[in-house]
């Protein structure tokens, strides 16, 4: 099937789909006792051969989150802590187990007409699979949006970070975990843009605008800006880690955990001099001015 790439050609189709089992599973979607959906139905969500689902689901077993019993199905056993974006908020969308995360804020977002979202990150990785999750609720009729609008600010290619990096303070000038990143965010940025355009050229979305910038500079944060009246903010938090690199070999690293980052919930509201209202419109303010003076138009 289209898009459908094995191991050995240019792609990781099922490593994209474990991780949005994933994401969907911490997110409460699938709760722990539960069952994810027949190999049958995810291979017709995802539109890929059952082999590609089957290789998705090892990856998750590997990791310990399901157990797969032939004739019964594949059994949540557990929630990956770094694999949920907590989110703190004194307006909580909640998951079935009652605590605040991303997706549901996303999926908030896209039940309105027009979606706006304006997004600063250091990878597209989340996004990405949040974006995808929204595009199966279109394809299957439960959300209508008439029109998407995305921008992203991105650290320009070319710049050395500040991280990832490896530790050693004698191969500071190692490239490969950059190189890594870049590929990372590559990857991703392709996979949601394809998800949304996929939507226009389906006629599901009638307008559909996928825009990337660079921005010259290390990111500190990531900002979800949502429909111009919500915004999602969070701290990055450096970590010395295990990373296996494109050539395979496992280097300890210096890096961000996105998915380890605490996102802070602001939303406006009929007071213009509330917190949330002023957060939001300052932030939206931030994210305008560095689209227009600094970024640049992505080669991705």
């Amino acid at each position: 099937m289209e898009g459908d790439r094995s191991e050995s050609g240019e792609g990781w189709e099922f490593q994209r789909i474990a991780d949005v089992l994933r994401a969907e599973i911490g997110d409460g979607i699938y709760p722990v006792g539960g069952y994810l959906p027949p190999q049958m139905q995810l291979a017709e969500q995802f539109d890929v051969s059952r082999d590609t689902i089957q290789r998705a689901l090892r990856v998750l077993i590997a990791d310990g989150v399901i157990e797969s019993k032939q004739g019964i199905g594949s059994k949540v056993l557990r929630q990956q802590a770094e694999d949920r974006q907590q989110v703190h908020t004194s307006s909580a969308l909640r998951t079935s187990a009652g605590r605040p995360a991303l997706g549901p804020f996303i999926a908030a977002a896209f039940e309105a007409k027009d979606v706006t979202l304006d997004v600063a990150t250091l990878t597209s990785e989340s996004l990405d699979t949040h974006i995808r999750l929204q595009a199966e609720r279109v394809r299957g009729g439960l959300i209508h949006p008439e029109s998407i609008s995305v921008r992203m600010l991105l650290p320009t290619q070319g710049v050395t970070l500040a991280y990832p990096r490896l530790k050693d303070k004698n191969n500071t000038e190692d490239a490969r975990p950059l190189d890594r990143l870049r590929r990372i965010t590559e990857r991703h940025t392709d996979s949601l843009r394809a998800a949304l355009e996929d939507l226009r050229t389906e006629k599901l979305v009638n307008q559909v605008d996928v825009e990337v910038r660079t921005v010259p500079f290390t990111p500190t944060f990531k900002l979800y800006l949502l429909n111009k009246t919500q915004a999602l903010h969070g701290l990055y938090l450096l970590v010395e880690r295990a990373m296996r690199l494109d050539d395979g070999e496992e280097v300890n690293a210096l890096d961000v955990l996105g998915l380890g980052a605490t996102l802070f919930h602001y939303a406006k509201d009929q007071d213009l001099e509330s917190q949330g209202s002023l957060f939001v419109d300052s932030a939206q303010t931030w994210f305008n001015k560095h689209w227009a003076m600094l970024g640049e138009e992505s080669p991705v």
